[in-house]
């Protein structure tokens, strides 16, 4: 038997290795195919500035909720105009994606974004700040004050309409949500004391 051992060992150690070459060749050929996939994986910000840009949503967002505060007032340094396109919402969303490189179809990633405008999470720097390199006044201090002024109703409406815009399939998945709750926990009233229950803990 060791000698059968001995004879097929040599054969099997050059199969081996084409083996080990045909998967390494394999991994090399379709690491171009893959490169979408680590693309959509780990570049989902580019992908989604891409397909909609800052400039079209943030007019979608005041079409539908035309009652937030635009701050489209200040002066241009390039043209000395009214910069009326810097809008408060326009900047809220360059600052969410671009300035901090957060999601734009997730509610938690937006509310993240507004508690920064609130100074309750991460503080937000001048210069990094959307306009400050376009506009003569760095918008961020009345923009911060626009945010506050708001109540938390139309915080969560604007939440809630930018992730349908970014992500549409959004106003599906999350219509159920109110259902998610455990159904024992549904009664407020109190529930009398069970009889004999001092009995019991004797």
């Amino acid at each position: 038997m060791s000698k059968k051992l001995s004879f097929i060992q040599p054969l099997l150690k050059p199969w081996q290795t084409l083996t080990a070459l045909m998967v390494v060749g394999v991994i090399v050929l379709g690491s171009g195919a893959d490169k979408s996939i680590h693309t959509n994986l780990f570049s989902i910000q580019p992908a989604f500035a891409q397909r909609i840009a800052p400039s079209d949503v943030w007019q979608a967002v005041y079409q539908q909720l035309p009652d937030l505060p635009r701050e489209n007032k200040y002066i241009s340094k390039e043209n000395g105009q009214v910069a009326e396109n810097s809008t408060l919402v326009n900047r809220l969303i360059r600052y969410h994606v671009y300035t901090k490189g957060r999601a734009p179809i997730y509610r938690l990633d937006w509310k993240l974004t507004l508690a920064d405008y609130l100074g309750a999470n991460e503080i937000m720097y001048d210069t990094t700040y959307p306009g400050n390199d376009s506009l003569r006044q760095n918008p961020i201090e009345g923009d911060r004050k626009a945010i506050i002024r708001l109540t938390r109703s139309q915080r969560d409406a604007l939440v809630q309409v930018l992730v349908n815009i970014f992500n549409p399939t959004s106003q599906n998945t999350q219509s159920p949500s109110p259902n998610t709750a455990p159904t024992p926990n549904t009664s407020t009233t109190p529930q009398p004391p069970q009889r004999g229950g001092a009995e019991l803990l004797k």
